[in-house]
């Protein structure tokens, strides 16, 4: 299913947002706040800085650390995709085309914000 470096370049980018959608999107807090606790602090300068603390023991904890590791649930989210990809290949194709198109608008956004400092 993954024919050349454009499929390669599509499920990396789709891979990438998934990610990002699980780790870090506030629409998706309610998938951590079961294993995460966030405390809020402030700094010397009078910023506010977010800390996560894991929750529970065995599998709760586990889960937690997963959820707090853009690297690790990297490797997860890609193996959902490409497991998506060859058992549904028609629904997964559309997926992963707007996962992608969001995840390289994204790191354009990214650019752009950067530039704009």
């Amino acid at each position: 299913m993954i024919n050349g470096w454009l499929d390669f370049l599509i499920l990396s980018l789709a891979s990438f947002r998934l990610t990002r959608l699980i780790v870090f999107d506030k629409i998706t807090s309610f998938l951590r706040k079961p294993f995460h606790e966030e405390i809020k602090e402030m700094d010397s300068d009078g910023n506010e800085i977010t800390y996560v603390e894991i929750k529970g023991k065995g599998l709760r904890n586990w889960f937690g650390e997963l959820l707090s590791c853009h690297w690790c649930t990297g490797i997860w989210c890609t193996a959902i995709l490409l497991g998506l990809l060859y058992v549904w290949p028609t629904f997964s194709e559309v997926l992963l085309l707007i996962l992608a198109v969001a995840g390289a608008a994204s790191i354009i956004e990214s650019i752009v914000q950067r530039l704009a400092e």
